[in-house]
């Protein structure tokens, strides 16, 4: 396992001038009238210049902003790596608002599993599901909140994938609510002599996953209470924050997946931002 400090591996064109000659005078210094068709056509051209130095130059502009996606993508699939674990996941989370109405929350890192593959971190239709974006590398924490009777592995999947093939898997999983269902739940991590020691399979509560479409990355959370009790009927973060009469909704444990997956997610994207500009 990584130190909480070390890294994982720890290891312009311008615009063409035209102008107009003068006419040769042939025997007098008057210059020739020019006649209205002549300066319309002249406007003409003038206009059609214009049009098309605007759409070259919004052509170079597009392929500027192609250019910088492509960068942060790969910028993105190599953070594995090149990260402190501290960034990616902190020791501790602040969850303002986070918990059941509007609450706040706090989490403490209580676990961080040694980066590694994906082998036995989901469930197997869940892996079947993943396998077409590959997996490189898989980074997992485990949090407790501040009364220690809950428990939440945090997951960042690096993929193999380019961006065609992640923004298939993403609409796959919208469109067959494949992140609703309790068949396809990550596993957690639990970690011996941690409140997570008994987090197992049986004891998951709520979970949620996102296929990210701008990095190669699927981010992930699951929840259960802290003291190994089983749950019969697991829910989804997304229902299970809305309340409702199942244990993990009145639990909170919906929220917990939840705020700690979104903290997390967004904690990528700002270093994705600073190792972009970095790369720039």
């Amino acid at each position: 396992m990584p130190g909480p400090g070390r890294s994982w591996s720890a290891g312009r064109a311008g615009r063409p001038l035209v102008s107009f000659a003068e006419p040769e005078l042939s025997g007098t210094h008057t210059r020739p009238r020019v006649g209205p068709r002549t300066l319309a056509a002249a406007t003409c051209l003038v206009l059609g210049l214009g049009l098309v130095g605007g759409a070259a130059a919004g052509s170079r502009l597009t392929g500027d902003g192609d250019a910088a996606a492509r960068t942060a993508y790969t910028a993105a699939g190599a953070l594995w790596h090149s990260v402190p674990v501290d960034q990616l996941f902190p020791p501790t989370v602040q969850g303002d608002g986070a918990g059941p109405g509007g609450a706040d929350r706090t989490w403490t890192r209580i676990a961080v599993a040694p980066d590694g593959g994906c082998a036995h971190a989901f469930d197997p239709l869940l892996a079947r599901a993943l396998a077409p974006v590959g997996c490189r590398r898989l980074l997992r924490a485990t949090y407790t909140d501040a009364t220690q009777s809950h428990v939440t592995t945090v997951g960042l999947l690096f993929t193999k994938a380019e961006p065609a093939a992640m923004s298939a898997l993403a609409a796959r999983f919208r469109d067959e609510r494949l992140d609703r269902r309790p068949d396809l739940m990550p596993r957690p991590y639990p970690a011996p002599g941690t409140a997570a020691a008994g987090f197992g399979d049986r004891q998951r509560a709520s979970w949620t996953l996102s296929v990210l479409t701008d990095a190669p990355v699927v981010a992930y959370a699951v929840s259960g209470w802290a003291d190994g009790r089983t749950v019969d009927e697991p829910q989804p973060a997304a229902d299970a924050v809305r309340g409702g009469a199942t244990a993990p909704a009145q639990a909170g444990l919906g929220n917990e997946a939840k705020g700690l997956a979104d903290r997390v997610e967004r904690r990528l994207r700002k270093t994705i931002g600073t190792a972009t500009e970095k790369s720039a």
